[in-house]
């Protein structure tokens, strides 16, 4: 486990994500009081497409007939 203060952590950011991501613990202290946890990101799983039952009819995309549309206007 890191702990180094604000001040250093500015100067050595890269350094420090690239040990975050590495799995190593970087705790970021201000004033000698940890403030803050660096922890890497994980990646979201895909989402699969179609997630939703059914199917949209062949007529969908067809123009309303005009009975309907007049009630839309």
């Amino acid at each position: 486990m890191t702990h180094i203060n604000v001040q250093e952590a500015k100067t050595r950011l890269s350094q420090l994500l690239a040990a975050a991501e590495r799995g190593e613990e970087v705790v970021i202290a201000r004033g000698g009081r940890p403030v803050v946890r660096l922890v890497p990101v994980d990646e979201p799983a895909p989402r699969p497409v179609g997630f939703v039952a059914g199917s949209v009819p062949e007529a969908f995309a067809e123009p309303l007939p005009d009975d309907e549309l007049a009630r839309w206007e």
